[in-house]
């Protein structure tokens, strides 16, 4: 009789605990505003337990009436569940291709990025401030004055680490923002010692790269992503040409190029025509642009979640066919991608990937082409996007995925 009264108790027990389910399948009203929940709930120091492909990515938070009201405040939707459906969850995921990710910590989070910059002007930018996750920025004298040190994530803008200031000569030459864009990084050039601007941002780049080698995570957007390995690879070889740097390009420089030294790309060749907009042969931007908005999508990758989860925390979605969206830098023609890299997401029957991974010594990059992926065709100018517009946008889900990545148990990111 005094078993049965303690496995009744027990039963209560389980019944009247809760926790808070946010699920990212389609029934969540806000999907990009979840990550916002889940962020704060590692701030407050509450245990967050991320349910790799249940439900598209859901997250399990003990019960706590601040993220409640946070929730409704801010249009999320959850579901209280007690502990004996959680267990029913859990044998769910043993059975399937699913897994438990633990989040320990929030992540302390850093952008580069210009000071003239506008904040609509970057994705991951917008991403952060809507969904409430709080960043910090740093600029080239914070990158070389060490203190990346003091951050665990890394987004690089659309920046050019190249010195050719994003190819825009051609058409913006004569615009008052180039020529501002011109003149700031050139007097930042100078005060940090460099004589000319491309030898600053390869100084930038190769800061960056130390920082991934001893830990940190790095994801780019756009151009970040060709530029900043185009620039690893030349290392002290001027490929600027004239109208860049007021000399000319140095003899040889394809010859001259360090593959050895780039995180993802490999055997590529530059373009340095000034009135051409592109920087390499990675770029696949001409190729989609042919395809146009209605036909231009990419696919992500399924992922075993037991035993690959950092790529299957990277492609988290509600739906694995993703619309496309163009930037500078579009997507990655696969021969130029290296055999180490795991490719996240391609465009089917081309040779486009369109979101990358790899590790570089203890850290990791990510790779993600394009530059709004709710703006088909970002121009310059254009006003900003308005992310309340696209609150379940699986394509911003996928920068979001790499805010809570390094919050995952170190031992699964070893995995």
């Amino acid at each position: 009789m005094k078993n049965i009264l303690i496995v009744i108790m027990i039963i209560i027990n389980l019944s009247a605990s809760a926790d808070i389910l946010i699920p990212m399948d389609m029934t969540q009203s806000n999907h990009l505003k979840a990550y916002g929940i889940a962020f704060q709930a590692l701030k407050d120091q509450s245990s967050v337990k991320w349910l790799l492909n249940y439900r598209g990515g859901s997250w399990i938070i003990p019960e706590s009436q601040k993220i409640e009201g946070l929730c409704n405040i801010r249009g999320v939707t959850y579901e209280k569940i007690a502990t004996t459906e959680y267990v029913s969850i859990l044998a769910e995921i043993e059975q399937n291709n699913m897994d438990v990710i633990v989040l320990e910590k929030e992540p302390e989070i850093a952008i580069y990025t210009p000071p003239n910059l506008q904040p609509w002007d970057d994705a991951v930018t917008l991403a952060l401030t809507y969904a409430e996750i709080e960043y910090e920025t740093v600029w080239d004298e914070e990158v070389l004055s060490g203190k990346l040190d003091n951050y665990d994530w890394l987004h690089l803008h659309h920046e050019d680490f190249t010195g050719q200031y994003g190819k825009f000569y051609s058409s913006y030459r004569n615009a008052t923002w180039y020529k501002e864009d011109v003149r700031i990084n050139e007097e930042l050039a100078s005060q940090l010692g460099f004589d000319k601007v491309w030898k600053l941002k390869h100084a930038v780049a190769e800061k960056i790269r130390d920082y991934v080698k001893n830990g940190g995570f790095l994801f780019a957007m756009c151009a970040a992503t060709d530029t900043y390995d185009i620039a690893l690879a030349s290392g002290n070889t001027d490929i600027c040409m004239e109208v860049f740097d007021r000399d000319g390009i140095e003899a040889d420089y394809q010859n001259k190029l360090d593959f050895s030294r780039t995180f993802a790309f490999t055997d590529f060749d530059l373009i340095p025509n000034p009135y051409q907009y592109e920087f390499s042969t990675i770029d696949a931007s001409d190729y989609a642009k042919l395809r146009g908005a209605e036909a231009d999508f990419f696919q992500l990758f399924d992922f075993s979640a037991k035993y690959d989860p950092v790529p299957t925390m990277l492609t988290q979605c509600h739906t694995n066919v993703i619309n496309g969206f163009l930037g500078q830098t579009t997507s990655f023609h696969k021969q130029y991608v290296k055999k180490s890299v795991i490719i996240l997401g391609e465009t089917p029957g081309t040779d486009e990937i369109k979101y990358l991974h790899g590790n570089f010594g203890k850290g990791t990059f990510t790779f993600y082409g394009g530059h709004d992926p709710e703006d088909y065709q970002h121009k310059i100018g254009d006003p900003e996007t308005v992310l309340d517009l696209h609150k379940n946008s699986p394509g911003y889900r996928l920068i979001l995925n790499n805010i809570l990545f390094p919050a995952a148990e170190k031992k699964k990111l070893k995995t």
